[in-house]
């Protein structure tokens, strides 16, 4: 029987992840180990600073009064170190995790941990801001989660599933898009008269081409969109080494000459 981790963002009470582990029950034994409190747009953060609680909540549920990472890290060297998971999901989480917005989002940051402990991860998030209904995304989470435990996935290579709030008309592969948004701050007094700010979106374009996430969510198909750890630009590597030659060339036989001793 295949042992599935499931995490989130919005918290251990959230509905998304209530229904999302029950559907997931089909493949398998599931054992939820999520954030006590919402940790919306945490991205990747890792609680350093302050020990964390581990609560049980039920058989296999955990809450953790933490980040996703933190679960994540948590479930797979404390909670299931014996019998370690075999495919990790994060979600169902409430709203869209399209483009530029996975690198704020806890519930991509839970599935990207599982990746660097080279467990097969899919991140689950249902568009829209109210009014959600978790049923149609957990069931494409069921068929994404066979076919990835069926087939595995790459070394550092998670999948971004984005589900439609609209009737689904079908599922398709995507690229990450982009989206231009321009920062508002509010200001406000609190009653000692000292200022605070509210950081937020004023106004978000996206990138509607053809091929990307918010196109595909935005026409009413499930967005699956390939994920890497590795943020490298290869394609940009020669260009670099063009900038500056002459102290380009001495970092880089300096380089060569460090490996060279480590080798010895």
């Amino acid at each position: 029987m295949y042992k599935i981790l499931v995490t989130n963002d919005d918290g251990v009470d959230s509905e998304g992840i209530i229904v999302l582990a029950e559907a997931l029950a089909e493949l398998g034994e599931v054992t939820v180990v999520a954030p006590l409190n919402n940790m919306t747009a945490v991205s990747h953060s890792i609680t350093l600073n302050r020990p964390l609680r581990i609560e049980k909540r039920a058989e296999r549920c955990y809450a953790v009064d933490g980040t996703p990472t933190d679960c994540v890290a948590l479930a797979v060297n404390l909670v299931m170190k014996d019998d370690p998971p075999a495919l990790v999901v994060s979600g169902i989480n409430k709203g869209a995790n399209l483009g530029d917005d996975v690198h704020y989002s806890g519930t991509v940051a839970g599935a990207r941990e599982a990746t660097m402990y080279r467990i097969p991860a899919i991140a689950v998030s249902l568009a829209g801001r109210s009014n959600y209904k978790f049923a149609p995304a957990a069931e494409i989470a069921v068929k994404v989660a066979a076919k990835v435990l069926a087939n595995g996935l790459p070394h550092g290579t998670l999948l971004n599933v984005n589900v439609p709030r609209t009737a689904i008309k079908g599922v398709v592969i995507t690229r990450q898009g982009t989206k231009l948004a321009r920062t508002k701050i509010i200001e406000t007094l609190d009653p000692r008269q000292r200022s605070f700010y509210w950081i937020g979106e004023e106004f978000v374009s996206w990138d509607n081409e053809l091929g990307t996430d918010y196109a595909a969510v935005n026409s009413g198909f499930v967005s699956i969109t390939p994920l890497k750890n590795d943020a490298t630009d290869y394609s940009r590597i020669e260009m670099l080494q063009t900038w500056d030659e002459t102290w380009l060339r001495a970092d880089s036989k300096q380089f060569e000459e460090l490996l060279g001793k480590d080798k010895q």
